[in-house]
């Protein structure tokens, strides 16, 4: 069983003993609390067995506390979820994602990865994993999959877009490249291999957020054609002008989402009406979807892109649209 390290300010008991004597490595360690730590530990270690039937400890998992003061954030659910396991295990999947920091479904399930069969333990509400090896990283003193096989390790996990929208934000912030994890992808033997490797070929660069990433994908898997993302338009001089998140600039087509439920600030508001003047000047066309437009009506905004483009003359346009964004993007009546 892991021993959480020593450090912080929380309760440390052990049995004192003279200064002259040799360390005895048998002996209990001492625990701090303000860590993740195992009840059994701690009451080796000295602290009194009361204290876990009063308000002085939080339980987090069956035998694992913390001390009541201590935030539990998702770092210190994962470290807590690994205090059962070898210190080999690691935190995996979704575990790993919230501690990255990336955006996913709420899941209530901890995930940590063994490597050795012997290592596995079964606890409620923690789901662990077995794999031959892991490419891990330490984060915030916990030891993580990396971002390539935390990416494939959330294949077994979620659907086909929530893991595009899971890429679009790591490579956005930088911490894989499209290609890199395409080739990770690639190169992994993981169960989830296969369906990180289709959703990694939809991953693309600069995506601001993961309702852009929703509506590009809501496009895609239609059949029509694929939008360029942020395309920036410049002055005469090259200078940056505006960007537009979604556009078929051979078409003069922007398509943008817009999050606001309403007008929350007048200068924000007149400074939209002068870019939308803007581009109407430049003859671009703009057609703005709302989360309404994703979630509850997404076959009304396809037929809506559909028709503009179809207007504006764009090429490659299907005959009719492909049902293959009906299970991503069920809608409402």
């Amino acid at each position: 069983m892991r021993s959480p390290p020593l450090h912080g300010s929380g309760v440390t008991t052990a049995p004192s003993s003279a200064a002259t004597e040799p360390a005895d490595d048998s002996a209990p360690q001492p625990v701090d609390t303000r860590r993740p730590f195992s009840r059994a530990d701690a009451i080796r270690s000295g602290i009194d067995r009361k204290l876990f039937r009063g308000s002085r400890f939080r339980r987090i998992f069956r035998g694992v506390y913390v001390d009541a003061g201590v935030r539990v954030t998702p770092k210190v659910r994962a470290e807590a979820a690994l205090v059962p396991f070898d210190s080999s295990a690691f935190a995996s999947h979704a575990s790993a994602a919230r501690i990255h920091g990336v955006p996913i479904p709420a899941f209530p399930d901890e995930h940590v990865t063994v490597l050795k069969p012997g290592h596995r333990r079964l606890r409620p509400d923690i789901r662990c994993h077995l794999r031959t090896e892991g490419q891990t990283v330490v984060k915030d003193g916990v030891r993580v999959s990396d971002h390539g096989q935390m990416f494939v390790e959330l294949a077994e996990l979620l659907s086909l877009v929530d893991l595009v929208v899971v890429g679009d934000n790591l490579v956005r912030l930088g911490r894989t490249s499209c290609a890199d994890l395409a080739d990770f992808c690639r190169a992994s033997s993981l169960p989830g291999a296969a369906a990180a490797r289709r959703a990694a070929a939809y991953v693309r660069e600069l995506v601001d957020s993961p309702m852009e990433t929703r509506l590009r994908m809501l496009i895609v898997l239609a059949g029509l054609p694929e939008p360029e993302v942020n395309v920036t338009v410049r002055t005469a001089d090259g200078e940056p002008l505006r960007r537009y998140d979604l556009s078929y600039p051979s078409a003069k087509v922007i398509v943008e989402y817009d999050g606001r439920q309403h007008i929350e600030r007048e200068d924000s508001w007149e400074s939209d009406l002068d870019r939308r003047e803007a581009i109407d000047d430049e003859g671009w066309r703009i057609l703005v979807v709302t989360s309404r437009g994703i979630f509850r009506e997404p076959e009304r905004t396809l037929h809506r892109i559909r028709r503009l483009l179809s207007a504006r003359g764009l090429p490659g346009l299907p005959r009719r649209l492909s049902d293959d964004w009906r299970p991503h993007f069920p809608g409402r009546d």
